[in-house]
C-alpha cells in the first residue's frame, strides 16, 4: 500500500520572500521531514473559513498522515506567514470576498 503525503498543496501556492528552494521544501513537508523554519498557512481545523498558521513541524503528528493537510502558503518565519495571510485578505476584499478566504482561494483554483 502507498503512503499519503502530509499534505497536498494549493495550485496557486503563496510564497514567503526567504524561501528560496520551492521544490525542497515542498518534497520535505509532503515526506513529514522537519525543517526549522518554515510555517504553513492551510485551512483552520476549528473554523470552516478561515486560515491557520502552524510550524511544519505539526504535520508530523499521525493525524496528517490519515488527514492531510492543504497548504495555502509557506513563508520562512511566523511574521512572514502572516504577511502572507495579509496580503491574501487584501486580495480577497479586491476581489468582493469581503471575510471568506477561502472562498477567494478556491474561486482562484477553479479559473
Amino acid at each position: 500500500m502507498k503512503k499519503k503525503g502530509f499534505c497536498r498543496f494549493y495550485k496557486e501556492l503563496y510564497w514567503g520572500d526567504s524561501v528560496k528552494t520551492h521544490s525542497m521544501v515542498k518534497w520535505r513537508l509532503y515526506h513529514g521531514r522537519g525543517q526549522f523554519n518554515i510555517f504553513c498557512i492551510q485551512r483552520a481545523l476549528a473554523d470552516g473559513d478561515q486560515l491557520d498558521i502552524i510550524h511544519c513541524a505539526f504535520l508530523k503528528q499521525p493525524y496528517y498522515q490519515e488527514h492531510p493537510a492543504y497548504i495555502y502558503g509557506i513563508a520562512g518565519s511566523y511574521d512572514e506567514a502572516l504577511d502572507l495571510v495579509v496580503k491574501i485578505t487584501k486580495e480577497a476584499l479586491a476581489a468582493g470576498y469581503e471575510g471568506r478566504l477561502l472562498e477567494y482561494l478556491e474561486s482562484k483554483d477553479t479559473k
